[in-house]
């Protein structure tokens, strides 16, 4: 079980010197008696759980939204979001996984099935009883916002319907979607290659899964550990070619480059290499901007942009490049959140019993955009359950920064989210 093995997070555990500034600047434990902050929950209840002595009874832990907001702020390094995601894991080996948990685990298996009939599958998930059932006998928040499948099929469906339209190029890039864009926003793919081709790279979309973070927070380290090989067996061979591998979902990536190996303990040659091929979309198109390689013919946009990095985003710390990129757009005029989270915490914020937490949490970020005034018609944010949940609690779309550079380019129609040519 990779919950007993600590040689990547374990030595953390002893510079935790109990100054308690990640409880200070913990939005969790800023909105709720639930949990009694990082420092309490992480590295002090770990002493309790190591060596062979019984575990922490105190399953407060749970409360724990793997923000990762605890980690910026240790000043001594100390990775408590890491610490939590293991004890959590003890907790699901020991007590069983609910039925829930498993459900919102396998956010692939569940974007297959839908996408096969799209219309039923939304109306099945949408509608006001079905709601109410998932609330009363499965803990989904009744109002929490769940995706929805497109009507016009998956973005491999695209991927697969245009490939002889596709630029072809000496230079390439390997494409990571995840499943969000995959089963429920294939719109952030197009917008993708179309900036990408734009400024000359042929874009290669080869067959891949789920990063696996689902599992890895609800606690189902073994099976997450196979969606990653997966992944590596699938990606690694791009990455020894010199190919850069981008993906447009910061926590996809993250989970890549570091979650995925550190919890799971993949320190192997396989897993290093792929993960140093990784790259946060925008954290690519910085470095090829510096370097001149990134066009910057981009058409005014008059618009008040509030623009939310979310918390997995900053964990890469590589600073806000989509920020600095979207900064380059005449007559664009983002603002950035500091709020600490948006409060989805991925599926954190679907749990009945989390789901007024997250919105407390989000509340801060809700706020930063309300003040912005009346003029303002969308956000933009870099993961898609922050997005969906700005928009649940502000009630204004929210798009990918890359869906504001495609419009800028003026290839893609910023409303009805479709290429433009």
């Amino acid at each position: 079980m990779h919950t007993e093995s600590w040689q990547s997070v374990g030595p953390s555990l002893d510079e935790c010197i109990k100054c308690n500034i990640c409880t200070s600047y913990c939005p969790v434990a800023s909105v709720t008696d639930l949990f009694p902050g990082p420092k309490y929950a992480g590295p002090q209840s770990q002493r309790f759980r190591e060596n062979g002595q019984p575990h922490s009874p105190d399953h407060s832990v749970d409360y724990c939204s793997g923000c990762r907001v605890c980690n910026e702020v240790c000043p001594t390094g100390v990775k408590i979001a890491e610490i939590n995601a293991r004890a959590r894991a003890h907790m699901a080996a020991e007590e069983g996984i609910p039925l829930r948990n498993r459900l919102l685990g396998r956010n692939e298996l569940l974007g297959k099935v839908g996408s096969i009939a799209p219309p039923l599958a939304n109306f099945g998930l949408h509608n006001q009883l079905s709601r109410v059932l998932a609330d009363k006998v499965f803990g989904i928040a009744q109002d929490s916002k769940l995706p929805r499948w497109p009507k016009g099929g998956t973005f491999g469906k695209w991927v697969k319907k245009t490939q002889d339209q596709r630029l072809k190029s000496d230079k390439k890039v390997v494409y990571y979607h995840g499943c969000g864009t995959m089963y429920y926003e294939p719109f952030i793919g197009q917008a993708t290659v179309a900036v990408l081709e734009h400024n000359g790279y042929e874009v290669i979309v080869p067959p891949q899964n789920c990063c696996g973070l689902p599992l890895l927070s609800n606690g189902e380290f073994d099976e997450a550990e196979k969606y990653h090989d997966n992944n590596v067996n699938k990606l690694v061979g791009y990455a020894r070619d010199g190919f850069d591998i981008i993906g447009t979902t910061p926590s996809c990536t993250l989970t890549l480059k570091e979650e995925a190996p550190e919890l799971l303990d993949k320190h192997d040659a396989d897993s290093t290499d792929l993960k140093m091929a990784v790259w946060d979309i925008f954290e690519w198109i910085r470095e090829r901007w510096e370097e001149g390689d990134f066009r910057t013919d981009f058409r005014p946009i008059n618009m008040i942009l509030p623009y939310h990095a979310p918390c997995q985003y900053r964990a890469h710390r590589v600073g806000k490049p989509a920020l600095e990129i979207l900064q380059l757009i005449p007559e664009l005029d983002v603002r950035e959140s500091c709020a600490r989270c948006c409060g989805s915490a991925g599926t954190y914020g679907y749990k009945k019993e989390k789901h007024l937490i997250a919105m407390a949490v989000g509340k801060e970020l809700f706020d930063f955009v309300a003040v912005q005034g009346p003029g303002v018609t969308m956000t933009a944010s870099d993961t898609e359950t922050c997005r969906w949940q700005i928009e649940l609690g502000t009630g204004l779309p929210s798009r990918h920064p890359i869906e504001i550079v495609a419009a800028a380019y003026g290839l893609y129609n910023l409303e009805s989210r479709q290429l433009t040519n």
